[in-house]
């Protein structure tokens, strides 16, 4: 195997997680070397939630509708012994252009990412390939690695990035504590196909005696997650007899195809840092989460977004190096508050009692007949917002529908020029963006700003309400066709700086668009 002696970024895993980055830096032309320890990927089930900012990264990524199989999930139900149905999650509709939920099967997930890396010349993938370790010093990484044929190479990279899961080699090398909690409970996880009668949804049965998540998947699939009573075995649990036996009352006396059988235990686990000097971690290996709210790849997906195009910007010196720190300032505390979310959600779903189950669920029962309270749950507004308290953005707030250090809404838009139909985040591309919705937001920039923006990889777009008249700009143009902008209470005449992972640094009206433009650069210490 022929490795390369040097490289942008080495990247260690090549799961779906570190697939996701692979492609976003192939996307922005930095080389990258990716390497994982299989040969081939793991064929069974595993992550089975995207919600709908993971799906708005893998669009990023450069996958569209249809490229892998979901299913969109209308609801999440709540089931308690005591009380019967006693709460719901609505998960139907779409956030941002994609479903709220949906399920999907990993495998084929993880090859069309790397199936994507093929166009990318400056991608090289090693499998049967691992890392035997790394130093680094004020210019780089030295990094050794044995092939596949256990010939040892030594690599020079910019950067490392450890997507290597729980276990992570990288962030053992550096040291870092991964603090948090392991459940001292087992789960068996079965993975199924072909039921005689198959759900629509996921469930929640939250008995204490068995509590049991439920839900359906691509490919005619099921899944289950049965807790392990005290005294129950490993070996005991995984025999085909006893998965038959706590299948029975779906399978109605028919014989069902069992794809996957194991037994694991949950984690809610954070590093100390995802950034020691010039190494990072993305997914597993910076944070693990229970999943009971379905947010463990979608975390992933999340830190890959953020790191990616900031990797790419001080690669392609666009950027200072001071701007990869606001990695983990931005994503690590939103990281610890979905584990919350999701140890919380756990205590609904295994209660560790009769008493306090009956206490528990009686009490989100009563709760679910208050409108507010009900909404909390039921609409999602206890899952944390995607936003950032400190980091690459302008803080404060302007009078418009914007939150900077949150993601710019997306929607349909239609070209004014060759009328084509597409989903805005397509139209605004790869770079850094500065958007004018009503307005041309470069028509009042000196030449001289101008020619910085684009040199900091900077582009321009202007965004107009649905019908109105095509008037002269000086850059592309998309018309607003479902409203996207105009629901979120975006006024006409005003601009905002977007970042390329859709992340609003900046937004005032048209008249603050040079100083929104130059603060912008002087963040990424350019200016």
């Amino acid at each position: 195997m022929n490795l390369p002696d040097q490289t942008d970024v080495l990247l260690v895993g090549l799961g779906p997680v570190g697939a996701a980055l692979a492609n976003l830096l192939g996307q922005y032309g930095v080389s990258v070397l990716a390497i994982d320890k299989a040969t081939e990927i793991f064929r069974a089930p595993r992550a089975i939630a995207l919600d709908n900012e993971a799906l708005r990264v893998l669009q990023m990524c450069g996958l569209h509708d249809g490229d892998i199989d979901t299913i969109a999930i209308p609801e999440v139900r709540m089931h308690s012994p005591h009380f019967g149905f006693y709460s719901r999650a609505n998960t139907a509709g779409a956030v941002d252009g994609h479903p709220k939920l949906v399920t999907f099967y990993q495998p084929q997930l993880e090859e069309v990412l790397r199936t994507r890396l093929k166009a990318y010349e400056h991608v090289q993938v090693a499998l049967g390939a691992s890392l035997s370790g790394f130093e680094q010093d004020a210019s780089g990484v030295r990094a050794q690695i044995k092939d596949a044929g256990g010939v040892q190479h030594e690599v020079r990279a910019s950067y490392i990035v450890g997507a290597d899961g729980a276990n992570s080699l990288v962030r053992s090398l550096l040291g870092l504590d991964f603090k948090g909690k392991t459940y001292a409970e087992d789960w068996l996880v079965v993975d199924a196909r072909r039921l005689p009668q198959a759900i629509d949804h996921v469930e929640f049965i939250c008995d204490p005696r068995r509590p049991t998540p439920h839900m359906v998947a691509p490919g005619d699939r099921q899944r289950w997650e049965f807790k392990l009573q005290p005294g129950e075995t490993r070996e005991e649990m995984e025999r085909p007899e006893t998965v038959r036996r706590l299948l029975a009352p779906w399978a109605q006396g028919q014989e069902i195809d069992i794809e996957r059988v194991a037994v694991y235990r949950f984690h809610a686990r954070v590093a100390d840092t995802f950034q020691v000097e010039r190494a990072f971690l993305v997914g597993d290996a910076a944070h693990i989460t229970p999943p009971f709210v379905g947010q463990g790849l979608v975390a992933g997906l999340r830190d890959v977004a953020n790191l990616g195009w900031k990797l790419a910007w001080v690669i392609q010196g666009r950027a200072q190096p001071a701007l990869l720190q606001t990695y983990s300032r931005e994503r690590q505390p939103h990281a610890r508050e979905m584990i919350q979310l999701a140890q919380w959600m756990g205590r609904l779903v295994m209660p560790g009692n009769a008493v306090q189950a009956w206490l528990t669920h009686g009490l989100m029962k009563t709760m679910s007949a208050i409108p507010r309270l009900r909404n909390l749950f039921e609409n999602l507004e206890i899952k944390p917002a995607n936003r950032f308290k400190t980091g690459c953005f302008t803080p404060g707030k302007t009078c418009a529908g914007l939150i900077r250090g949150g993601q710019l809404p997306q929607g349909w838009v239609r070209s004014l020029t060759d009328r084509e139909h597409i989903l805005s985040d397509d139209a605004l591309g790869q770079g850094l963006m500065l958007v004018g919705f009503g307005v041309d937001p470069a028509a009042s920039l000196p030449q001289a700003v101008r020619q910085k923006w684009r040199q900091a990889g900077g582009q321009f777009m202007r965004i107009a309400p649905r019908g109105q008249p095509a008037h002269q700009a000086s850059v592309p143009t998309w018309e607003d066709l479902d409203n996207s902008f105009g629901s979120h209470k975006v006024p006409s005449g005003w601009v905002a700086v977007v970042r390329p992972d859709r992340v609003i640094m900046a937004d005032g009206p048209l008249a603050s668009a040079m100083q929104l433009a130059q603060q912008s650069l002087a963040m990424l210490h350019t200016a």
